[in-house]
Order: structure tokens, then C-alpha cells, then sequence
């Protein structure tokens, strides 16, 4: 069987902590305890067969993969396009108004109004307007084979989530409500056709139906 594509969330970040809706590159470094965090994700797969590390270009997602790519000695690279959904007029905010609003677009995307925009930053088509075409290149060159290793993307839990609902055919309701903790990860295995199944959400394993919250949180703290 071929191998997987992760996607993995950063570490934590002192925008994490304060509750800062933080999109906009380069953003916050991790804390020590993101550090740490990514430390032990990277000690957690380092048995694991993988072809390569990648992250977007943000200081959290840059921080976390260097940790993995150091515990499972792989090639490390950069890609542009896999950025966190970008909060616009509400970036740097941490009142409620902004963080309602942008949670009221985010539950939108995933049910189906792709073309909803936050003001003055993504829409849901946007988003997968540039973030598909990355994972689609590091299908093309990295799992091909039978025997491909994993490939390991890190990136932000609000365009991951956004981006493995659409890929894997999970249900909206449940992508919306259920949050991916720090280094948490969704895992799709390619399919026929160029089509991918989720088989990992957080701690939660197919199917999805009727698991974790219902209450919708926020995407992105």
C-alpha cells in the first residue's frame, strides 16, 4: 500500500495563547511547550517510513517541521500556497466579535458556500484554489509508488481541516466542530483517480458520523 499524506498542525504560539487570530506571514513563533510538542511528534514517527517534510512559510509551521525533519532525518522543504486561511480585517484581533465572525464564515465553507469571503481576506475557494495544487505536486512526485513512504505536510488547522473535507469527502458538520489540537494530524491515502480517503481526524478514525463535538469552534486559536 502506498504511503499516506499528513497533515499536521504546528505547535503551539504565543498567539495560540493569547487567543490572537494570527494569519498573516511570517506570525508568531511556538512557545516552548510548541517546541516541545513538535519534539514529540517527531520522536512519535521517526520509525515511520517518510519521504519527505514539508510546510508552508510561516515561523510556527517552519519551527515544527525542522523538529521533524530532524527526528526523522528526512529533506526539508518550503512551499508556498499552504498558509493558514488569512483573517483579513481581523487579523491581530482577540475580541469576540472578530472571532465569531471569522467562525461564522469558516462553518459556511463547510457547508458548501465556498464563495463566502472573511472581509478582506480568503474565501473557502481561495483557499483550496492554492493549497490543492501543492498537495496534487507532492502526490504526483512523492506517492506514486506502492511502496511510497509518508509525506508529511505542515500547516495550519483551519485550512487543513477546510482542504481534507473537500479531498476526502468528510462531512461538513463534522469538519467545522471538531478542532485539531497542536501537532494533532489528518491522514488521506490516495485513491483511484486522484481521489483521497480520510482515514485520521484528530483521535478520531473513520467513520465520522456522529463522533466528537457539535458545537462549532473556533478554526484557527
Amino acid at each position: 500500500m502506498t504511503g499516506k499524506l499528513v497533515l499536521v498542525r504546528h505547535g503551539q504560539t504565543f498567539s495560540n495563547v493569547d487567543k490572537v487570530l494570527d494569519t498573516s506571514l511570517p506570525g508568531a513563533s511556538l512557545t516552548e511547550h510548541g517546541h516541545e510538542q513538535a519534539r514529540r511528534y517527531g520522536a512519535s514517527i521517526s520509525e515511520t517510513p517518510v519521504g519527505i517534510v514539508v510546510s508552508s512559510f510561516a515561523l510556527r509551521a517552519v519551527q515544527t517541521a525542522e523538529h521533524i525533519a530532524a527526528a526523522t532525518s528526512v529533506e526539508y522543504r518550503q512551499r508556498e500556497g499552504i498558509h493558514e486561511t488569512q483573517a483579513g480585517h481581523w487579523e491581530g484581533r482577540v475580541d469576540d466579535v472578530a472571532h465569531k465572525g471569522f467562525t461564522e464564515i469558516y462553518g459556511r465553507w463547510h457547508s458548501g458556500d465556498l464563495d463566502a469571503r472573511v472581509p478582506g481576506g480568503d474565501s473557502g475557494r481561495s483557499v483550496l484554489d492554492r493549497y490543492v495544487p501543492v498537495l496534487d505536486g507532492l502526490r504526483e512526485e512523492f506517492l506514486t509508488d506502492a511502496d511510497a513512504p509518508d509525506v508529511v505536510v505542515v500547516s495550519h488547522g483551519a485550512a487543513i481541516r477546510l482542504v481534507a473535507a473537500v479531498l476526502g469527502g468528510v462531512d461538513g458538520g463534522f469538519a467545522a466542530d471538531n478542532h485539531l489540537d497542536n501537532t494533532q494530524t489528518i491522514e488521506l491515502l490516495p485513491g483511484a483517480g486522484g481521489t483521497w480517503t480520510c482515514i485520521r481526524w484528530g483521535l478520531f478514525v473513520p467513520p465520522f458520523e456522529g463522533k466528537g463535538s457539535r458545537i462549532a469552534d473556533n478554526p484557527i486559536s
